[in-house]
């Protein structure tokens, strides 16, 4: 079992408890995971070494939140937004029809590309949701690419009725020959609870229905107008509640009270041109705060977590440590995992050498690639 010895760290975000940052430090990784974090001073003999020659280092980044199984764009629509038309969820539709007419091939190769493109940028984790096939074979087949990819795969069949369908009969068929079809790929299960998709009581059926096959929970909640999805997250205990746009002072208390993970998605907001998401409110209130990108070829079409740091930054009121910590910590939470998104001892091998004195440089200087390497599960892969 090799190890690989990351030294002449000048500073290193490692979320220890005890000392999360640290200064003129070293990382060792072994066998795909953190084995030893300390000085730069007197460091332990591993197989290979790199020296950073005073970088910063910092967790990959976790991105929760994606839709990367997709045919077709939407550039169209982001142009008529541009000139004033609002957003509307029934635009969903337009990349259905797109998704279920593209072949498999051809999915799994934009898919990858989507997903080598976020891991060039520094997100080494990533959750990918289905949502564009809305049927049983093409929901299906957009989980097995997925699974090509990652292992964190959400089930959205309960993103919009599919034309020709009514919501009676398309929830029987979510509940019953679809999920019984992707239940043994996908490791998660998500709804859009929203005006123009679903109701909370469609949402709870379709959710509690996954939760009875074993996997975990995660809504769209309150993203286009106020509404019962944040409630609905707390009631089913719920891993994340997604977007959180609209949520009230109650809201946030169940939230918080419940333990789910509030992801944030400003790409979104910034794309759609809609308002933020209270990000203050929800932190100072205790809820924990995850941020994603919600890549997808309607709303966010990004890939880049350092983008939406910086927009964390910006228009969410979060300071740069604050919005760093939501893109690991945050995001691994929303994933229910403990073992990423740090760097203490035994967590996942993932981490970004930055091309910067200070993590701080993620917000200060956006749109600008800084990282010199990417190290997935203790290789180096940029």
């Amino acid at each position: 079992m090799s190890s690989l010895l990351v030294t002449n760290i000048g500073q290193l975000v490692s979320w220890d408890a005890d000392q999360p940052i640290r200064e003129k430090a070293a990382v060792v990784l072994e066998g795909g995971r953190v084995a030893w974090v300390g000085s730069s001073a007197v460091t332990p003999l591993a197989d290979e070494r790199i020296d950073v020659d005073g970088a910063t280092v910092v967790p990959g980044f976790v991105d929760s939140h994606t839709h990367l199984v997709f045919g077709g764009d939407r550039a169209e629509e982001f142009e008529a937004r541009l000139a004033g038309k609002p957003y509307a969820a029934g635009g969903i539709r337009t990349t259905v029809a797109a998704t279920r007419a593209m072949p498999t091939p051809q999915l799994r190769v934009r898919a990858t590309r989507l997903a080598a493109e976020a891991l060039h940028s520094g997100t080494t984790t990533l959750e990918i949701k289905s949502g564009y096939g809305l049927t049983v074979a093409d929901e299906l087949r957009s989980l097995e690419v997925a699974a090509t990819l990652t292992a964190h795969r959400t089930f959205l069949g309960a993103h919009v009725v599919p034309e020709g369908s009514d919501a009676a009969s398309y929830l029987q068929l979510v509940k019953g020959p679809m999920l019984d079809a992707v239940a043994g790929v996908a490791s998660a299960i998500d709804a859009f609870c929203e005006e123009g998709a679903f109701d909370e009581s469609q949402c709870r059926e379709v959710l509690a229905a996954g939760a009875a096959r074993g996997l975990a929970v995660h809504v769209h909640a309150n993203q286009l107008r106020p509404g019962p999805g944040a409630q609905l997250a707390a009631s089913l205990g719920a891993l994340s509640a997604d977007h959180c746009t609209h949520v009230t002072d109650d809201d946030i208390t169940a939230l918080r009270d419940a333990g789910v993970v509030a992801v944030l998605v400003p790409a979104a907001e910034f794309s759609t041109r809609s308002a933020y998401a209270p990000a203050r409110a929800l932190a100072d209130s205790g809820v924990t705060v995850a941020l994603a990108t919600d890549c997808n070829p309607g709303t966010s079409f990004t890939t880049s977590m350092g983008f939406v740091i910086a927009l964390a930054c910006r228009e969410l009121g979060l300071s740069p440590l604050e919005a760093l910590r939501a893109a690991t910590t945050g995001g691994a939470a929303a994933l229910g995992q403990s073992d990423l998104g740090h760097l203490r001892v035994g967590a996942h091998g993932d981490l970004l050498v930055l091309d910067a004195p200070s993590y701080v440089h993620l917000a200060y200087r956006p749109g600008v690639d800084l990282v010199r390497h990417v190290i997935r599960r203790g290789e180096v892969v940029r």
